[in-house]
């Protein structure tokens, strides 16, 4: 992996700590999901118009990233309803690189290096090891079982989503139509079962909404766009 893809991954991880913590510091879990989630498919929307059409190989991938995705914001907003974000954050992306590492032996035929093995086994006891303390003085088992299930599902959108942009022909194009159709679901879940609040929320945080979204989707972006380049 080059100089630049391992900057671009640690920037990536920085935004997705940042629109996590915005989520987690709201005032409602679920509502400031769905505004992140809908800001995300928003901020993705004019890009459509920039980009190539995927290649319609990479579909059935982006189809089943939106709806693995679906569990993964579930999991997500019950694991912050349980528990500190000190304790579920490390945990759903501490364990999913090691996940992702066996899932890409069993359905890709990848087998890792060594020193790939390695640098996933750090990384993960490293952020791991930031959840241990909270752990220890809020214990939570609610909250770890979200946390662990939802690095489950990250390790296996991570796949999809990885194989997808490889077949799209143009990554970015596979990223840009992967958030705006992502967002549909959810979005239309909270109109129909929470239209009031929703759309109240919108109107009140709406920059909230959009900065959240843009972090969400450029660190997903570069994200997916690494493993492109890996």
């Amino acid at each position: 992996m080059s100089l630049t893809i391992s900057f671009a991954v640690l920037f990536a991880a920085l935004l997705h700590a940042s629109w996590n913590a915005m989520i987690k510091g709201g005032g409602d879990v679920l509502l400031d999901t769905a505004a992140i989630v809908a800001g995300a498919g928003l901020v993705a929307l004019p890009f459509i118009f920039f980009v190539p059409i995927p290649a319609i190989e990479s579909w059935p991938y982006i189809g089943a990233s939106v709806t693995i995705h679906i569990a993964y914001y579930y999991l997500m907003i019950n694991a912050y309803r349980s528990g500190d974000l000190s304790l579920v954050y490390p945990l759903m992306r501490g364990v999913a690189p090691l996940i992702t590492g066996v899932l890409g032996i069993v359905t890709l035929r990848e087998m890792p290096g060594a020193l790939n093995w390695l640098g996933m086994l750090l990384i993960s006891v490293g952020v791991v090891a930031l959840a241990l303390r909270s752990v220890h003085h809020s214990p939570s088992g609610r909250a770890v079982g979200f946390a662990l299930m939802n690095a489950l599902v990250i390790a296996i959108y991570t796949i999809i989503d990885g194989t997808g942009a490889r077949l799209a022909g143009d990554a970015w194009a596979y990223i840009v139509w992967l958030f705006v159709l992502d967002a549909i679901p959810f979005t239309a879940y909270m109109l129909v079962r929470h239209r009031a609040a929703f759309i109240d929320v919108l109107d009140r945080r709406r920059t909230r909404g959009l900065v959240g979204g843009a972090l969400s989707a450029g660190a997903y972006a570069i994200s997916v766009w690494a493993m492109t380049k890996a």
